[in-house]
């Protein structure tokens, strides 16, 4: 006949080694847990505003146009000819209430594309007068008919910028640019918000944060940051630095699962690019 007193400390043996089992596999898997959940849409608290209206710089009233131009390969420099001679003209004249940001040509990513980056002071409205006083401008009517004959393709977005990123202003070179472009998954831009705001912190001791940027118009759901560096292996470096910053890899880890596609192109300025 087994003791039962034995069997009963079997018993709690067991029982106390399952728990510590099940105590150490969870232990051991809260970022996978988090990361699974992350995969699955969260609760959003109800918001009485527009996203735009919460992420944007209060202080301006900027908007801000990017555009793509896919050129004929045969017509790059003639197409950069032109746009060297008519852009800055708009740029420069105070009866336009818009600024060239910036212009460059496509190095590595889509070849043979030119990019750019307008800013109108004044928003919506200010828009609508620069293109309806362009309509009356014959060196741009000409500009845009010539121009048309080199391109395969364009498309453009309408932008804010993000109030916790810097303000894009003109500055010396010579630099190469990187455009990263995340589409993100809708009902995202918030929470990407929210870690970007920590996350940028980790990336200015450089210099080479220029602006953040997500779209209102055009393809939705659209979040492009530009970046500044020396080169290309100044880019890795600095790149790499940041993985040795504490929390640095915990904002990436959390903000990965936001993106459905991303994109990065090598960009190198014209030169008459505000920004060298």
């Amino acid at each position: 006949m087994k003791c039962t007193s034995c069997v009963c400390m079997k018993g709690s043996l067991l029982l106390a080694m399952n728990l510590n089992r099940r105590l150490t596999s969870s232990n051991n898997r809260p970022r996978e847990d988090s990361w699974l959940k992350s995969l699955f849409v969260r609760k959003v608290d109800p918001r009485k505003d527009a996203h735009s209206n919460l992420l944007a710089k209060k202080e301006t009233s900027s908007l801000y146009k990017l555009q793509f131009h896919n050129v004929k390969p045969e017509c790059l420099d003639a197409y950069n000819k032109i746009c060297q001679e008519v852009l800055p003209k708009i740029h420069e004249d105070k009866h336009y209430p818009c600024t060239l940001v910036g212009t460059w040509n496509t190095w590595y990513g889509e070849q043979d594309q030119a990019v750019h980056l307008w800013r109108y002071e004044g928003g919506y409205p200010a828009l609508t007068e620069v293109m309806n006083k362009l309509r009356e401008n014959q060196e741009f009517v000409s500009f845009r008919k010539a121009r048309s004959d080199m391109l395969l393709s364009r498309k453009n977005q309408l932008l804010l910028e993000f109030s916790f990123w810097n303000e894009p202003v003109p500055r010396s070179g010579p630099n190469i640019y990187e455009l990263r472009s995340y589409q993100l998954r809708p009902g995202t831009m918030i929470e990407w918000g929210n870690y970007w705001a920590r996350a940028i912190r980790f990336r200015q001791d450089g210099n080479e944060a220029v602006g953040g940027f997500f779209s209102q118009i055009g393809q939705l759901y659209m979040v492009h940051h530009l970046w500044a560096y020396k080169d290309l292996q100044t880019r890795e470096d600095i790149r790499n630095a940041a993985w040795h910053k504490h929390g640095w890899e915990e904002l990436v880890y959390y903000t990965v699962p936001l993106i459905q596609e991303m994109e990065s192109r090598i960009m190198i300025p014209l030169k008459t690019s505000p920004l060298q």
